[in-house]
């Protein structure tokens, strides 16, 4: 099934980032793209360095199973995507990315009905195909009442909560809504209300983790998961590769947290298990599963 609409991705045969330069709204990134270009030849470098110490083979022989693989959460697809409605996005990423196998992570933004439809692709999943179908949901830094009141309408249906902790920095979301940079406090405030509305433990993840900040935000929240991230290239931070940083600091965040998630520049299944080696235990791919769902082809890793 292909969306309606005209894509704002340039299609091209390797997705990393040359193609879409500045391309914001749309699929690009900040810097010239250099975050996001970043992104994609880190994980090269990173097999070429194994594949000189003699560890390629070992990489390559990782099994995994395609659930630790999920679709980032990605919402404005009218203005970064190209869709002729908002809403005519949701249901067909997520349930394209359930059907391969994948996990799914919902999204929400500016205004407020991206996440409205965000959760109805979800209960139509629930309604059509998989009754138990849960997702991660990613908040962006709202204040905190605006994040209570979010919490209570994804609960039922979350497998995991996070708040992107680095969205306060967004280009595209500048001077359209209030975010705001959050303490360990004001985390901790989110996952006590989650635990306690739901009844039990929800996982909670920080996503966003890039700078030595972050870190001692991970070293003091102690998340569920920390999810390194420079969101794709899209934020405004320092200079660098997600995989460069999740490497480096992979053994101290494993110290605060049970797991690690990475998202950047992955598109094949041997960036998967090089992410795997290092210590993930999940990965987020964005651009080329919405290019694959736009077009209504088929996405291979």
């Amino acid at each position: 099934m292909k969306l309606k609409g005209t894509l704002k991705c340039r299609r091209c045969s390797d997705c990393a980032g040359f193609g879409c330069i500045d391309q914001l709204p749309g699929l690009g990134g900040v810097f010239h793209n250099k975050n996001f270009q970043l992104n994609c030849s880190a994980w090269k470098d990173l097999q070429k360095k194994a594949e000189a110490q003699g560890q390629l083979e070992e990489i390559k022989k990782i099994e995994f199973s395609l659930s630790q693989v999920m679709c980032a959460p990605v919402t404005g697809s009218q203005e970064n995507i190209g869709c002729e409605q908002e809403k005519d996005f949701y249901f067909p990423y997520f349930n394209f990315s359930r059907q391969a196998g994948f996990g799914v992570c919902v999204g929400d933004g500016c205004p407020d009905e991206k996440l409205e439809f965000g959760l109805e692709a979800v209960k139509k999943i629930r309604e059509e195909s998989d009754p138990d179908f849960k997702a991660a949901f990613f908040l962006k830094p709202y204040p905190q009442e605006v994040l209570f009141k979010r919490l209570e309408k994804v609960l039922p249906y979350a497998s995991h909560i996070g708040v992107d902790i680095d969205a306060y920095n967004i280009a595209t979301m500048r001077n359209k809504v209030h975010l705001e940079k959050k303490t360990s406090d004001d985390l901790s405030q989110l996952r006590d209300f989650a635990n306690n509305l739901a009844g039990k433990e929800i996982p909670f993840v920080i996503k966003g983790v890039f700078t030595d900040e972050d870190l001692a935000l991970v070293r003091d929240f102690k998340p569920d998961v920390a999810l390194v991230s420079n969101h794709g290239g899209r934020v405004e931070t320092r200079l660098g590769s997600s995989a460069d940083f999740f490497v480096e600091h992979a053994v101290e965040l494993k110290k605060s947290c049970q797991e690690i998630w990475v998202d950047g520049g992955i598109r094949k299944r041997l960036d998967v298990q090089t992410a795997l080696y290092y210590g993930a235990s999940r990965v987020l791919i964005a651009r080329p599963i919405i290019r694959a769902v736009f077009d209504g082809i088929n996405f291979h890793l």
